[in-house]
């Protein structure tokens, strides 16, 4: 029975720790898939956990607050969408000024909201309800339940991943996002308008990775702090590698880094292992895994390639 209780403890800790990733790698594929390059996944993921804590905060609804990441990260998605297809700027170079900028102007809201602190509020008393809970189905009288918790945010995670999995697969709309990937030249003379299109996708994913940080704060670590995201922005787009690019493939990778995460809760009272060991645990993964797979990947021809209108 105990044995029982660690497996579905760690299984629902792993669908826990997953879902902020799988946003937040959804939102990679769908702005590489359409040629933009996106390395400001953690800064987007960081402003929009802040977004969240202090909305959220502010009107006790963690709905609210869910929505508001999306915004918060929304918005530095559009800045990134102006140097990339606008300005036909570096895209690497601008990822990585969305990263500083997403976490300083953070840090700098919840110092001027929560009264020089570099941390918001708990929000722990509008957490956002579990399954059973929604389900209403008393848990106190099983061991089993209590270890078998589901997050509903992993359930919204996986359901975007089946629906961008659609869009992208089985829908006009997501053959020419494709297309503008792949050859924007030939998307640009069937009359498919590249730059439209790359901006919707480089705004997306910045809707889905404030997301993806709006989950972090509010389900994970109940408050903003300027290590809440810790470089889950950077194992996501590690998820988007392993995934080859591929919504459903990103998403199973992301739950293979849940568990390494997972792994370090679990594992956290055994003596003999150092806690340090367990804390590098999930980012060693990240790096075991880019060694081994990268070069069997295959990303988007034209990813991180501004588009000039009307070249070949």
């Amino acid at each position: 029975m105990e044995l029982l209780n660690t497996v579905l403890l760690t299984i629902s800790i792993t669908l826990m720790y997953s879902a902020p990733l799988v946003f937040t790698a959804l939102g990679g594929v769908v702005t590489q898939r359409a040629g933009v390059d996106n390395i400001g996944l953690e800064g987007m993921m960081a402003f929009g956990a802040c977004g969240a804590s202090i909305v959220c905060f502010f009107t006790a609804s963690p709905w609210i607050g869910l929505i508001a990441g999306a915004c918060f990260g929304a918005i530095l998605a559009v800045l990134h969408a102006f140097v990339a297809v606008t300005a036909k700027g570096n895209q690497i170079i601008s990822g990585i000024g969305i990263n500083f900028i997403g976490a300083g102007v953070a840090t700098f809201l919840t110092r001027y909201l929560f009264k020089g602190a570099a941390q918001s509020n708990s929000t722990i008393d509008y957490g956002i309800p579990k399954l059973f809970e929604l389900l209403g189905i008393d848990k106190s009288k099983s061991r089993l339940l209590q270890s078998a918790e589901i997050d509903i945010t992993i359930l919204l995670a996986i359901f975007f991943a089946f629906i961008i999995w659609f869009v992208l697969y089985k829908t006009k709309t997501g053959l020419r996002v494709r297309a503008c990937g792949e050859h924007p030249g030939a998307a640009d003379t069937l009359g498919v308008n590249v730059s439209l299109i790359r901006y919707v996708c480089t705004i997306l994913s910045g809707v889905l990775a404030g997301l993806g940080g709006a989950v972090t704060a509010l389900a994970i670590s109940y408050r903003y702090t300027p290590t809440v995201i810790a470089g889950q922005g950077f194992i996501a787009l590690a998820a988007v590698i392993f995934g080859n690019w591929k919504p459903i493939g990103a998403t199973l990778a992301c739950l293979l880094f849940g568990f390494a995460q997972a792994l370090t809760v679990v594992m956290a009272g055994i003596p003999w292992l150092p806690t340090q060991i367990l804390a590098m645990l999930p980012y060693a993964l990240t790096l075991l895994i880019l060694v081994i797979f990268v070069e069997r990947s295959t990303p988007p021809r034209a990813l991180g390639q501004p588009y000039f209108k009307g070249q070949a």
